[in-house]
This record gives C-alpha cells, structure tokens and sequence, in this order.
C-alpha cells in the first residue's frame, strides 16, 4: 500500500503510523533519536567547530602532512585529493594532485567531489584559503605547533573520517613513543642547539615550531627560540654569537652546503666539538606520526654532544 511508506498519514480521520516509525516508538524515544545519525562536531587547530552530518567520504588533503595524518588516521581510502609532494605512504603518490603551494586547480578539486576539505592553516595561502571558503565545504584548519598536537589531530580526523578506532589507536601508539623519549632524554643536560632551515638566505625555527618541542624532549635548547616570526632569517654575527654547542640541519647533497657552511669557524663551540649534525628534515619538520622516529634520531645527536664535552 502506498500510504503504507509514508509516515503519518491521515485515512478517515484515524493516523496511520507507517510500520518503520512504529517499532521505533515501540523501543522507546533512544531507538527514535537513532533513526538519524547524530551529527560530528571537533575543534580544529584555528579554534573553529567543524561540524559534519556523517564521517566524511571524500577529503582533499591540502598539505604533504595532512595527507600523512588523514592515512595514520585510517582514513586513507577516503582521500580523493592530494598536494605537491604528498609521497607518504605509498599510496599518497597515486592520488589525484590538485595543485601546489603556489595554485590550486580549483575546477580539478571540485570535480573530485569533496565532502570535506584539511588545509595547513599558515601554509595555504590567503588566496587559496579565499577560494576554498567559497565552495561552501567545511573545513578543518591544521597547525600542529607541538608534539602532542600530531595526537590530537588524529584522533580528531577519525571522529571527522568515522575511523576512531584505528585513529585512537595509532594516537596511543605515537604518544607512548614521545613519552618514553621524554623519560629518557629530556632531564639530560641541557645542550645549545641552531637548528638551520636554510643557508642562502639563513633561516632558523623559533620556539613555537614543533622543532622546539622536540629539542625540549631531547634536553635540547633552541637558542633562537626567543625571536617571534616562527620562521626568522637570522645572520651569520648572530649565530656566532649565540655560540651553539650543536647545530642541526636538513640532509644535503653539497658538501659545501647546509650545515658544512659552518666549518670555517673555528671559534663555534659546534665545530670545535664536530657537532654538526645533519638529520632527515622531512621526517623531522612533517607533524605526523613519523615525527617520533624523526626525534629518536635528534635525541642521539644530542646525546653525542653530550659525550663529546671535557
């Protein structure tokens, strides 16, 4: 009957309850509030709710990092979109590229359908981020500034994705190896680092970067972590300076480049004690999971300085 698939209608003055509607009543007002899926609200990283009426099904990943995360989170089969150099896993690199940090193709991404969009707060820029508004898709705003944030945003992007279980778990996992690196190292003397971006200009982090926090784990010190642009170019007078007991920098192909760029001078504590330590820079800058291996491998560094001291 026709009537029948209809919820309320009205036969000679009697209500008819369509058979669907009356079993729920039947269970009682919990079973009534199930029949529509309750919608998902998180926090994202500029303080905005994100608010989804289910888990999202097709999200465009608007930095390497978030693609990283949105895959730890165990919503990898639900990305449609990538950005330039999103090369991890594997399979980040088969995904449909939609531009660059210099221009999104904007008809490419809405082609791809998108539910929802995760774009790196201070990396996309005002322009881009302009244009996304538009389209009318939510967005979760990323910027993890410390080391715990890689959880956070796991476990945020798996209520959004509607995979908590995997995104709780690889959270639990990550900061279990943060904390045993904490316990480990960050008590240890304190050591004096640079932590070099670039030469050519000179570049350096300060200490709002997760790059800080990091060294924090590791005992280190950011000796620039006073300054307030979060990426300040710095000289080579102030590094000299500063006199830094390590300075760490990003792997490079050039012998006389990065770091090595220090090796003339003799007066640098750093060089006098042969810490110039050069790190994957990737792994170490990227806030996502591998982070924590990334650390490990900062807290050996610094521990060999330690050694290296009279």
């Amino acid at each position: 009957m026709r009537a029948a698939s209809k919820r309320r209608v009205t036969l000679s003055g009697t209500v008819f309850v369509a058979p669907a509607l009356l079993l729920a009543l039947a269970a009682g007002p919990s079973a009534a509030a199930q029949a529509a899926p309750a919608a998902i609200t998180v926090q994202d990283d500029a303080g905005n709710s994100v608010t989804l009426a289910r888990p999202a099904q097709r999200v465009i990943a608007m930095a390497p990092h978030i693609t990283e995360l949105l895959f730890a989170a165990g919503g990898g089969e639900r990305v449609a979109g990538v950005m330039n150099y999103s090369d991890y896993p594997e399979a980040a690199k088969r995904l449909p590229l939609i531009g660059s940090d210099a221009q999104i193709d904007m008809e490419r991404l809405v082609a791809l359908r998108p539910d929802l969009l995760v774009v790196w707060q201070s990396g996309n820029t005002a322009r881009q981020l302009t244009q996304l508004k538009s389209l009318n898709i939510p967005i979760f705003y990323s910027e993890p500034k410390k080391l715990d944030d890689v959880a956070s945003s796991l476990t945020r992007l798996g209520r959004l994705l509607g995979t908590e279980a995997a995104a709780d778990a690889a959270a639990r996992d990550y900061r279990q190896k943060i904390a045993a690196l904490a316990g480990a190292y960050a008590q240890r003397p304190p050591v004096r680092v640079f932590y070099q971006v670039w030469e050519k200009p000179l570049y350096t982090l300060n200490g709002d970067h997760i790059i800080s926090d990091a060294l924090r784990v590791c005992g280190g010190r950011n000796v620039f972590a006073g300054l307030k642009v979060i990426a300040p170019s710095v000289s080579t007078e102030a590094v000299l300076q500063e006199n830094p007991e390590a300075i760490l920098g990003g792997e490079r192909y050039d012998d006389q480049a990065g770091i090595n760029i220090w090796k003339p001078y003799k007066t640098l504590l750093a060089v006098q004690r042969g810490n110039l330590f050069m790190l994957d820079s990737e792994v170490l800058v990227r806030a996502t999971p591998r982070i924590a291996d990334g650390v490990a491998t900062l807290c050996e560094k610094l521990e060999t300085a330690r050694r290296r001291r009279p």
